[in-house]
């Protein structure tokens, strides 16, 4: 079973709430900056990738059940696929 939604953030925040309050302590404020700006782009990021998680998962339980066909998983992940590419 995947991980909560909010048990990763969270880990991801408490990951980055060690590092700041080290840069912190060191009065880096340059290094303080650069990972509230990281923190902010892997946040934004993670979020994504657990969307597409969700969209995945939801459409696999929706293959299982016959009377309700869903897109195909497959499929969704050449979308994205594609869309990388784009970059």
């Amino acid at each position: 079973m995947p991980r909560q939604r909010q048990q990763i953030l969270d880990n991801l925040d408490a990951v980055y709430r060690e590092a700041y309050d080290r840069a912190e302590a060191a009065k880096d404020a340059r290094l303080m900056a650069d990972l509230d700006a990281a923190y902010q782009r892997e946040q934004l990021l993670l979020e994504v990738l657990l969307d597409i998680r969700d969209a995945l998962t939801t459409t696999a339980a929706s293959r299982s059940a016959p009377s309700s066909p869903g897109p195909d998983p497959v499929g969704a992940l050449e979308t994205i696929r594609r869309i990388t590419r784009l970059r």
